[in-house]
């Protein structure tokens, strides 16, 4: 049926039509139905006076029509037909065209005036959207999404509120294809409208996605974090196949410099509140550092000299270490009577240029290689809770059982559950000591025998790569890496992983392994 036909006046008098009943589907389980079929749309006039703002309009902001706009309907009218829905007390809710609404009703303003003729407004009623504020929001965002004058601050804030929404996986997949978005998009759009409108702004240039959104929100107080993300999504997106990681490792970086700034934050509020001096770390030229660390004193009687035994002495102080753990000194132990206990270390010489430096890049390696160590964690969950291993990960894995290296070894003493666990995407079978007592056969028996013949390869992998992280827990790990831990990171990065700075640099000096060291790894 043409538009042209189809046009009709509602009641003969250009009257609305009555308002009608809601549907009478009744989603399950608070859910809305999936999206449904176009309805044989029927287009009727309605009087502009009686349709209002429907409260699931995605658009919230630059909703008044534009003087182009104002002008154009007071020539010509409204062509092209809004959709609305009824609402109960007898008007109608738009959510597709409220600006042209808008515009017609602010041109029968003035006809009426004028003392001309009005305009009515062709429209699509929605019958069936009745009671379906989730749909009715969903179509308003797909509609306006299409129009350049939207904002992207109303689209994260329509697909927030859809992500609000009780539906079911096919239903959000159903939405995301709508949209030409990723599922974790709907639910990464609550916390990227925490953006302000400038870093909003920024992002949708830079060609951010909402879940990077979201991330960059996360990340948004740590200065220079947005041109170090946008950096590495341009590294990223140079390199193609759709890779992250990049963007990973910059992410971690600034999650971990974030929370290492919150707990030296922590840390010195809570000195300042118990009225301990920070002891400064560096001292003026001529200047000497009297103070000791507790560990190096003791009372009178031989005995170690404790903080609640210190806490009341005028010289009590601290340092931050590495981790913003307090460290406790006292100020000056000659001075206040302090004896040194025996086999003290001597007090620590000024270090040269040279030493300081090379101190400062082991520290900046040593953390470094902390954070990469949750990204790689990162990926290893997501391959073991993966469809399927590639061959070359089922070879990696049989090898080191086969050939049982001391790692292998030492990580099958420790009976570590949790780590595997949480790998492979289920419950720590001995995350409860008393049904862990109870048991009689190994803390895995269950799982193998459930997906055992499934699932079994990616639970032997979960168990190697568990044992290669352990072997590699130790914050100076990458200063040597032997040749099991070396032959892991060859592996990750072959299939897919992208290394970090520190692990390319740490792989660079280790790989391939001497002689020497593969006559000791084979003994």
């Amino acid at each position: 049926m043409s538009s042209t036909t189809a046009l009709k006046r509602a009641n003969g008098k250009g009257a609305p039509p009555a308002a009608p009943v809601a549907s009478s589907q009744s989603p399950k389980s608070g859910a809305e139905p999936p999206i449904p079929e176009e309805p044989d749309q029927r287009i009727v006039r309605l009087d502009p006076s009686q349709i209002v703002r429907d409260a699931c309009n995605a658009r919230t902001t630059d909703t008044e029509p534009d003087e182009k706009l104002i002008a154009s309907v007071a020539e010509l009218g409204v062509q092209d037909a809004i959709s609305v829905r009824p609402n109960p007390d007898g008007t109608y809710g738009a959510f597709k065209g409220w600006r042209r609404v808008q515009a017609l009703q602010n041109a029968n303003t003035t006809a009426e005036a004028e003392d001309r003729p009005v305009r009515e407004i062709p429209a699509i009623i929605r019958e069936d959207l009745v009671d379906r504020d989730a749909m009715t929001h969903l179509l308003s965002l797909i509609e306006n999404d299409h129009r350049e004058q939207m904002k992207q601050r109303d689209r994260v804030r329509a697909i927030e509120t859809l992500a609000l929404v009780e539906m079911t996986e096919a239903e959000r997949e159903q939405m995301a294809r709508a949209l030409k978005i990723k599922r974790a998009e709907i639910r990464a759009a609550r916390q990227a409208a925490r953006l302000d409108e400038e870093s909003l702004q920024r992002a949708t240039v830079q060609g951010f996605d909402l879940v990077q959104m979201a991330e960059l929100a996360d990340v948004e107080d740590v200065y220079g974090a947005a041109r170090a993300l946008e950096e590495a999504k341009a590294k990223d997106d140079a390199e193609g196949e759709d890779g992250r990681g990049h963007w990973e490792h910059a992410l971690a970086r600034l999650k971990q410099f974030k929370a290492e700034t919150r707990a030296r934050e922590k840390s010195l509020k809570e000195l300042e509140e118990a009225g301990v001096p920070l002891l400064p770390d560096h001292f003026s030229y001529g200047t000497k550092d009297t103070s000791r660390p507790l560990t190096d004193l003791c009372t009178d009687l031989g005995m170690p000299l404790s903080v609640e035994k210190h806490v009341h002495c005028a010289g009590h102080s601290a340092r931050l270490d590495e981790e913003s753990h307090p460290v406790w000194f006292c100020s000056d132990p000659a001075q206040y009577g302090h004896k040194l206990r025996p086999g003290a270390k001597k007090p620590k010489q000024s270090m040269s240029a040279e030493e300081k430096e090379a101190r400062q890049r082991t520290i900046a390696g040593n953390k470094a290689w902390k954070t990469a160590r949750t990204v790689r964690e990162e990926f290893l969950r997501k391959r073991c809770q993966g469809r399927s291993l590639s061959d070359a990960a089922r070879l990696f894995a049989l090898r080191v059982v086969m050939n049982s290296p001391y790692q292998w070894a030492k990580w099958c003493d420790k009976k570590d559950t949790e780590t595997v666990a949480r790998y492979l995407g289920v419950p720590d079978p001995n995350a409860d000591p008393a049904a862990s007592s109870r048991r009689t056969g190994g803390p895995f028996d269950e799982l193998v025998e459930r997906h055992g013949k499934a699932r079994g390869w990616h639970q032997i992998y979960a168990q190697v790569v568990a044992a290669c992280e352990y072997s590699m827990r130790e914050p100076k790990a990458w200063q040597r890496l032997d040749r099991l831990q070396a032959a892991y990171l060859v592996h990750l990065r072959d299939e897919g992983y992208r290394l970090s700075e520190i692990e390319d640099m740490a792989l660079t000096q280790s790989w391939p392994p001497s002689q020497d060291e593969s006559t000791a790894q084979a003994a």
